[in-house]
């Protein structure tokens, strides 16, 4: 999965306004990563929330296959990640995503799942290449 997202957003965005974690950055303590399967097991999507602290968890790593987007796969992890933000304690969400063509499925994704465009958080640059989200979680 990791390897698809990569290849998906190479030709997108410059290499350096991409932000990407790495295999072991998602292995870190601070960061969980959820799989979406088919009925057959094989993985059609993922998505990571990284813990900031201070009830600030950044949805991570969200990508679906080509082939299983309309499903709402993507809007499922997106709420699995909520439902453990929630219980973690954590308040708001935050994420970049890239600002060009190609991002339409994961814009519709955020938006229909109560994200707002916002400015830049945490430490990334406001270069005009990423588009940033946010969500207040209710308790």
């Amino acid at each position: 999965m990791v390897a698809e997202l990569n290849a998906y957003m190479r030709p997108l965005t410059p290499p350096e306004f991409q932000f990407q974690l790495t295999v072991e950055q998602m292995a870190e303590p601070s960061v969980t990563v959820f799989v979406a399967r088919d009925g057959a097991g094989q993985a059609v999507g993922m998505a990571s929330l990284k813990e900031h602290g201070e009830g600030l968890g950044e949805v991570k790593r969200m990508f679906t296959l080509p082939r299983v987007r309309g499903k709402r796969v993507g809007s499922m992890l997106l709420r699995r990640l909520e439902e453990l933000a929630r219980t973690r304690g954590l308040s708001r969400l935050v994420l970049e995503t890239g600002e060009a063509p190609g991002f339409e499925p994961a814009w519709r994704v955020y938006e229909r799942g109560g994200y707002a465009v916002c400015g830049a958080v945490l430490d990334y640059p406001d270069s005009g290449y990423s588009r940033f989200y946010e969500k207040n979680l209710p308790r």
